[in-house]
């Protein structure tokens, strides 16, 4: 039987607004004007110390364990070196003052402390918690922080013009009826955003299970026809490097026609089709070699050991693809041709990625050379066993892909419908 999820209540369009500070969304029976406050004027920036000894270790939030994207917060394992930290309680709204653009705002359902990058906001009496972490935990808010926040790399809120955030404050009744509006569509958005983890969690094992590990032959999870050991190669025998097409993106070319460069998309896709791709102006040049469909493309230069070697495979026929100089290309002979989306998933292994990990030279950026990449070892299945592989987990990848637009559908509602409900930001009145 098919279930649908209820569509959470929402507002109706005032028929006309009759204040400057009035929402262009409201319910139905809120028609009085929303007069505006700082924040200072309806709560608190806590400073209440407690001694770290009485809290624990589940009831302790930094920055490092507020989730970001308003997602929450995770337990740490361990507590401060540190005599004290800011209380908090229930309905105080946490707020991570260091990166205020990862969005890591959280309202608190238990006693607890906090570290000094965190802010601690309580609600006065007369404003409803609920509403208030609502307005808090938005990119209305954020936007407003990043605006004024100090420094580069590590941009930190500036404390006194957080505390001149406007706030609109209409009914209580109205204030709770928005609450409630928001926290059954955050609540529909963990549902599915629990959903998207436990998929990918799910293809993350199903991964470990469909390959082999270090210092085994066989897989551990195989389909019912499949026996024998699979043949270890060594990944540079299977075809040859070749030259790299290196591209310039912006206004470095007075002349040329626009082509593709992929390597942005070396760091984050499995694959690589034309939809991933941007566009940049070239020089035309007869002599570049023609990337196609299985063409595999590695970074041989990172800044971070994480994406050196990582890898993507060409899934679309693309005339003239560029590359950046920090990657290079591999393609397959015809005699040892692997199956693309077999090798975009084996290329991703925790025991490849660890390979080359091992390998990368420098500190400041991360190096490979060709021969690392020539060195490989790689196991292979059958050919038949290579497509059952790559069509199990291709689908298992649309499932997540259909998710996650789910979510992003769902978040963007989200902002839409608070740039609806809260008026438009004016100067808060004292």
């Amino acid at each position: 039987m098919h279930t649908t999820t209820p569509a959470p209540h929402t507002p109706t369009p005032p028929a006309t607004a009759k204040h400057n500070n009035t929402p262009r969304l409201r319910f139905a029976e809120f028609q009085e004007a929303v007069p505006t406050h700082p924040l200072s004027g309806i709560a608190e920036i806590v400073n209440e110390k407690i001694r770290v000894e009485a809290i624990s270790s589940s009831s302790y939030v930094s920055t490092e364990n507020l989730l970001p994207e308003f997602a929450g917060m995770a337990a740490t394992g361990n507590l401060p070196p540190v005599i004290s930290v800011t209380r908090f309680q229930p309905k105080d709204i946490l707020i991570s003052n260091i990166r205020p653009y990862l969005k890591k705002v959280w309202q608190a359902d238990i006693h607890g402390g906090a570290s000094n990058d965190v802010l601690v906001v309580r609600a006065k009496s007369h404003v409803d918690a609920n509403y208030l972490a609502a307005l808090l935990r938005s990119d209305h808010f954020i936007d407003y922080v990043m605006r004024g926040a100090k420094g580069v790399k590590m941009p930190r809120g500036e404390i006194s013009m957080i505390r001149e955030f406007p706030i609109p404050c209409p009914s209580d009744a109205e204030q709770q009826k928005i609450a409630a509006c928001l926290t059954s569509l955050d609540t529909l958005i963990t549902a599915q955003t629990q959903k998207l983890d436990t998929l990918k969690t799910h293809k993350k094992g199903l991964m470990q299970q469909l390959f082999p590990r270090a210092g085994e032959t066989t897989p551990r999870l195989r389909f019912a026809e499949f026996r024998g050991e699979w043949e270890k190669r060594v990944f540079g025998e299977q075809g040859q490097f070749l030259p790299a097409l290196t591209g310039k993106s912006g206004n470095d070319f007075d002349t040329g026609a626009a082509k593709f460069i992929p390597y942005m998309n070396v760091f984050a896709n499995t694959f690589i089709n034309k939809n991933d791709l941007r566009s940049v102006s070239v020089k035309q040049d007869e002599n570049q070699t023609k990337v196609i469909d299985g063409d595999v493309f590695f970074t041989i230069s990172s800044e971070t050991p994480d994406e050196v070697g990582m890898s993507s495979v060409l899934l679309d026929h693309i005339d003239n693809c560029f590359l950046n100089s920090f990657c290079t290309l591999f393609r397959f002979s015809e005699g040892n041709k692997i199956n693309p989306v077999f090798c975009g998933y084996l290329l991703r292994q925790p025991i490849v990625r660890n390979y080359f990990a091992k390998k990368a030279q420098g500190s400041t950026r991360f190096n490979l050379s060709k021969d690392v990449f020539r060195n490989l070892p790689v196991y292979i299945p059958s050919d038949l066993e290579q497509q059952k592989i790559a069509a199990c987990l291709s689908s298992l990848d649309e499932l997540i892909t259909a998710q996650a637009q789910k979510v992003t559908a769902l978040q963007t509602h989200k902002k839409g419908l608070l740039q609806q409900l809260f008026p438009a930001q004016a100067k808060a009145s004292a």
